[in-house]
């Protein structure tokens, strides 16, 4: 088989058993089928190809004959498809048995806890004092937004249930089979491992990027602490209480400016200002939360886009939130969900390389980088253009400027605490994979989490208990949190390029082609660093973020209000097709499409929630 015909093949084959898999992840996670064991089997059989040490060998002798193809062009395409495949292989590759037996064991333990976790009710007390189930986002909107201390108390004690149900039911065994996984390939602990793994660098190499980010903002953070205490009592720093002190009323008073129906159009008229093109890609979005449902918004892409030889073969991309459009706070959150999942679709429905290899979320991809891509679109929701120009109450009048402000002095003097909430996870989940057999006990962990909390965030008790965030208990997201802070810490140097260079980034129609040809087009083909590179000309650098963290209320409210008044002096951009084929669905029911428009699916999107929740 030439190396070509070989590339070729591979291709096929892993479009073939990642399809299978992604197929199974979604409907068990949107809780449409309960067939755990043929997703178990199906992701244990794209693990095996993608862990098969023996392809590295392959690969490589294909590599050295294709130096002999004669043909430039198609040289050149079949070393580079060969060499994402390999750093593939490398990536995953478990070459002794007993490793790929332990991950086999890892797969089926995960499935049975999550499943066993499905089937766990989480009860609060609502505001009329009757006893009523609810997913995390449900709880984590109610500790945020209500305004009743019982409702906060009883949602935030849920989690805390949660936490201890977790570790009496399998989470302590999880972590001592990683360990063992994770030393059977030669290192220390399942933290090290995973660091490696996905973001390329040692977890003494992370750590002084993350010391050092901690040290720049551990003032700003306790300053905040500090100045709400005295303003508003001890009680003020609570778990319960903490989020809603400094941002309950300021969120509430926009609620009526963006209401969960409108959260669509929201999205599609804003992506498509920023010139954000999909490539032909299908989209399948479930919006909204029910029982049963994964309980953490994601975006998985069954079919990831590449050239297939000359042949151009879209993404298929699903993504998903669990959105509760009666409730205070939906709206945002959705538009956040919206902005946050559609940016990761963008990044990998526009990756245009010839292989999918390089279009997906796992290694040799960088968490850090799959973040960014993300995390640079659901940043725009911040700024005062952007509210300004989308945030409309039901007569069409847009949010007044008391509100941003309000959400502003409300906001920044948390900044710190906010990127701490994610610092704190990688230094607990370090510490927790250090920790002996003996050692590991509900307990101990149990402290361990408090302590960490107390150190990083100054909270005995953190608003979200770090047990009850379920991208700990994903093999895939375990110990790669870190990687939504190196992502933050991009996203706000390469706005900080963006506004340089044009002076603004709402619907900015220059954006979308910019990421499309720097940060997309050669997926992982290039590291994280490399991207910003590419597009900034400078290397990663952290201090950007540092330096938004450490604004005075007052400048940052100086800052939003210059972008309020430059609107008066901009031509708002046209709205570009995103040239995808679009689905929403809620479960097994399609609730609109956009096969006439997109306009019409907006409008039906926006009957149904209207009818079915009243807003």
């Amino acid at each position: 088989m030439t190396a070509t015909a070989y590339l070729n093949t591979l291709n096929q084959a892993y479009l073939t058993v990642h399809r299978e898999k992604e197929d199974f992840f979604w409907e068990t996670y949107m809780g449409t089928s309960d067939d755990h064991e043929g997703s178990a089997k199906s992701q244990t059989a794209w693990t095996n190809f993608i862990s098969d040490a023996g392809k590295i060998a392959e690969v490589k002798a294909q590599l050295a004959s294709a130096d002999s193809i004669t043909d430039a062009r198609e040289r050149e395409q079949t070393i580079t498809g060969l060499k994402g495949w390999l750093a593939t292989f490398e990536s995953h590759a478990l070459e002794s048995q007993q490793a790929q037996a332990l991950k086999a064991d890892i797969i089926k333990f995960e499935a049975n806890l999550f499943e066993k976790k499905q089937n766990h009710a989480m009860c609060y007390t609502d505001e009329n004092g009757q006893q009523a189930e609810g997913s995390l986002p449900v709880l984590g909107a109610n500790i945020r937004n209500s305004g009743d201390e019982g409702v906060r108390q009883s949602s935030h004690q849920a989690l805390l249930d949660l936490e201890q149900w977790l570790l009496t039911n399998g989470f302590l065994d999880l972590v001592k089979l990683r360990n063992k996984f994770a030393r059977s390939l030669g290192y220390d602990n399942f933290f090290d491992f995973s660091v490696v793994k996905t973001e390329q660098m040692t977890a003494e190499e992370l750590f002084v990027i993350l010391d050092d980010f901690e040290a720049r903002t551990r003032e700003s953070n306790q300053s905040s602490l500090d100045e709400l205490a005295k303003k508003l009592g001890e009680s003020s720093l609570q778990g319960h209480n903490f989020v809603y002190s400094f941002s309950g009323d300021a969120m509430r008073d926009l609620d009526a400016y963006v209401p969960f129906s409108q959260s669509l159009r929201r999205w599609v008229e804003s992506f498509g200002r920023l010139n954000i093109d999909y490539s032909g890609a299908e989209l399948t979005l479930d919006l909204l939360d029910r029982k049963g449902k994964y309980q953490n918004g994601f975006c998985h892409g069954p079919v990831p886009s590449f050239y297939d030889q000359e042949s151009w073969i879209p993404a298929k991309v699903n993504f998903t939130s669990n959105a509760k459009p009666d409730q205070v706070g939906s709206g945002y959150d959705g538009i956040n969900t919206l902005f946050h999942e559609g940016g990761h679709a963008a990044h990998f429905a526009n990756v245009k390389m010839n292989s999918p290899c390089f279009s997906q979320e796992f290694a040799p991809t960088s968490m850090a980088y799959a973040e960014t891509q993300s995390m640079f679109c659901d940043s725009l929701l911040e700024d005062a253009d952007w509210l300004k120009q989308y945030a409309l109450s039901a007569e069409g009048q847009p949010v007044p400027d008391e509100v941003i402000k309000a959400l502003v002095d409300s906001r920044q003097p948390f900044r710190s605490y906010t990127e701490r909430s994610i610092l704190v996870v990688p230094y607990f989940e370090r510490a927790l994979y250090q920790l002996s057999e003996d050692e590991l006990t509900p307990e101990n962990v149990t402290q361990l989490a408090r302590d960490m909390e107390q150190k990083i965030l100054g909270l005995a008790c953190s608003p979200r208990p770090l047990l009850a965030i379920p991208h700990l208990l994903s093999d895939e997201a375990a110990c790669s949190y870190q990687g939504y802070l190196l992502a933050h810490m991009a996203v706000f140097q390469t706005r900080a390029y963006f506004t340089e260079k044009f002076g603004y980034l709402t619907d900015n129609p220059e954006i979308g082609p910019l990421l499309a040809e720097h940060y997309w087009h050669a997926g992982n083909s290039v590291n994280h660093n490399g991207t910003i590179m590419r597009l900034t000309g400078e290397g990663f650098n952290a201090k950007y973020l540092a330096d938004e963290c450490n604004l005075s209320k007052e400048q940052a409210w100086e800052a939003e209000l210059h972008k309020i008044e430059a609107l008066a002096n901009r031509e708002r951009a046209a709205i570009s097709p995103l040239n995808a084929t679009i689905s929403i669905v809620d479960g097994a029911t399609k609730l609109a499409d956009n096969t006439q428009s997109d306009g019409v699916m907006c409008h039906d999107f926006e009957t149904y929630i209207v009818s079915t929740y009243g807003r």
